[in-house]
């Protein structure tokens, strides 16, 4: 069987086979499924963001340096993005039901070793974990969303999905706050215990295993392999790039083993009776555009948000729970409108919402482009607000055009590509945004601190400076005057806001072009059948 099989004989296959059987009880229930997935998913997704707020804590606590707390964030985001594909194929072949109470038992489990662990050196091991019982997980869930829900619901309950993961993502930094400052950086880690019982009970009563009749029956090792290899270096390669430089040996040298990895990879998968990822899927342009959207919305998401919290908590001088409250328009925009995006997609397909929704997400970009150091709350709430309505249609429409547009014993497949998009490009866009902000800063920093007045520093006094301000911090030695802190304090923050507004015009330019990627999207085949409409 080559690699193309799979694809094709799905496609010649009647519709109505791939409709899901009617649930007697609560067994296969499409909304008590989506009800026990989402309590799962709320797991991983709120772990994007709510380890931030505890990393300052887990250093001082811990006595960690500045590279074991870096790795607790990088190990978890390595382990999660190369694992996310290998996992969805796991997922095909032994059953969605059994891979996600697996990654929900993992995942829980391991976010306890993580609390009761008494050195830097164990976190980052089982926040590794973390990511692997993780990638485990999210794929599964959208396997069994797609497998569950017949298809002209399938847009709504990938609505409320996506809002599970915007709210829980978004809320991270408050929650994260609110333990940390009135618990412990332990219980951010043992919050997960409970919850993660509550999904395991739920989908041992709720949750039916489907397999699809073309599922695979063997496993590309090989290919697995190289997939991962080549994962692991182009996510290296974005997390590193910032400290070794974009042009260093180092980092251009993983950049280009990922290259030769992916082409070996792509080679290899015309040649083995079950590939990991059949070639034959980007035939579809609209699955392929939906991959390109997934990557494009969270590089200029993800990355956006990274200087977000620095603004609003070094130069505004919020504690990480008021910084939290500021993003709760974000937050509150996706949980209305990713199910009404559900809805519209349902009704009149994904590419419209799509479009829109990138073109909303574009125009709040280029907004945020303008925050300035005095930019009241009202202002900040209309962008965080315009972002989230934005994104809620791209969360749900393209993750549809993903998995809706790839045969059915493919679905974890799917699944895995929509999730891996979404971390490469928050990697992307962090790294990016992130070298975008630096050079930014390189190049003012000189000029403002002299038209301030302040006294000379030499060049590597400057660099270090540089670093500070990077993330809004006015670097002010022990025992400076009060009158030169306060210039100081005001170089560093215009410096900082200025290359925060380039790096949001760069996010923008990313949306608009991912507003025109949107264009080539449809509803996915089997969708449409169920929906009754014809191709748009």
């Amino acid at each position: 069987m080559n690699s193309q099989t799979t694809v094709e004989k799905a496609s010649r296959e009647p519709e109505d086979s791939l409709a899901p059987a009617p649930a007697k009880g609560l067994r296969g229930h499409p909304w008590l499924t989506l009800f026990a997935v989402a309590i799962g998913v709320m797991m991983v997704a709120l772990d994007g963001t709510i380890v931030a707020i505890a990393n300052p804590a887990i250093q001082q606590d811990l006595g960690a340096s500045l590279a074991d707390v870096q790795w607790i964030t990088n190990g978890y985001m390595l382990a999660l993005a190369v694992s996310l594909i290998t996992a969805g194929k796991l997922g095909d072949r032994f059953g969605h039901r059994q891979t996600f109470l697996i990654g929900v038992v993992g995942f829980a489990a391991a976010s306890g070793a993580i609390g009761l662990s008494d050195s830097v050196t164990l976190v980052i091991v089982f926040r590794v974990l973390q990511g692997l019982f993780g990638a485990l997980l999210m794929p599964a869930a959208l396997g069994l969303l797609r497998a569950t829900f017949p298809a002209e619901k399938l847009n709504m309950a990938i609505g409320i999905w996506g809002m599970v993961i915007g709210a829980s993502t978004a809320g991270g930094p408050i929650l994260g706050g609110v333990l940390v400052e009135h618990v412990s950086w332990q219980s951010v880690f043992f919050i997960n215990v409970p919850v993660g019982v509550v999904a395991l009970l739920l989908g041992l009563v709720i949750l039916r295993d489907h397999r699809a009749e073309n599922a695979p029956r063997s496993f590309d090792i090989g290919g697995i392999v190289l997939l991962s290899q080549a994962m692991f270096c182009l996510i290296w390669a974005l997390i590193k790039g910032a400290e070794w430089g974009w042009g260093d040996y180092k980092t251009l040298g993983f950049l280009g083993a990922a290259l030769v990895l992916f082409i070996v990879f792509a080679l290899s998968q015309k040649n083995v009776r079950e590939p990991l990822i059949p070639l034959a899927m980007f035939k579809s342009v609209p699955l392929s555009a939906g991959v390109v959207l997934m990557v494009l919305m969270a590089f200029a998401f993800l990355g956006g948000l990274f200087f977000v919290t620095f603004y609003l908590q070094n130069v505004h001088g919020m504690s990480p729970v008021d910084s939290g409250l500021h993003l709760l328009p974000l937050t509150a925009m996706m949980i209305v409108a990713s199910p009404l995006a559900g809805v519209l997609i349902t009704r009149f397909g994904p590419r419209v919402p799509l479009v829109g929704g990138m073109v909303c997400t574009a125009v709040a970009m280029f907004g945020m482009s303008q925050l300035s150091v005095t930019t009241g709350t009202l202002t900040m709430s209309v962008w965080f607000g315009l972002l989230g309505l934005g994104l809620a249609p791209v969360m749900v429409g393209a993750t549809e055009v993903i998995v809706g547009n790839a045969p059915m014993e493919l679905s974890g497949v799917a699944g895995g590509l929509q999730q891996a998009g979404m971390q490469i490009g928050g990697s992307l866009g962090t790294a990016v945004l992130g070298a975008v902000m630096a050079s930014s800063v390189d190049n003012q920093l000189a000029g403002n601190w002299s038209a301030a007045g302040l006294p000379e520093v030499s060049d590597a006094q400057l660099e270090q400076s540089s670093s500070a301000i990077e993330v809004g911090m006015p670097p002010i030695a022990p025992g400076t005057p009060p009158e030169i802190a306060a210039k100081i304090t005001q170089v560093a923050q215009d410096t900082f806001v200025s290359g925060m507004g380039t790096a949001f015009t760069v996010a923008g330019v990313v949306a608009v072009f991912a507003a025109l990627v949107a264009l080539l999207t449809k509803r996915g085949a089997n969708a449409e059948a169920g929906a009754g409409v014809g191709h748009i």
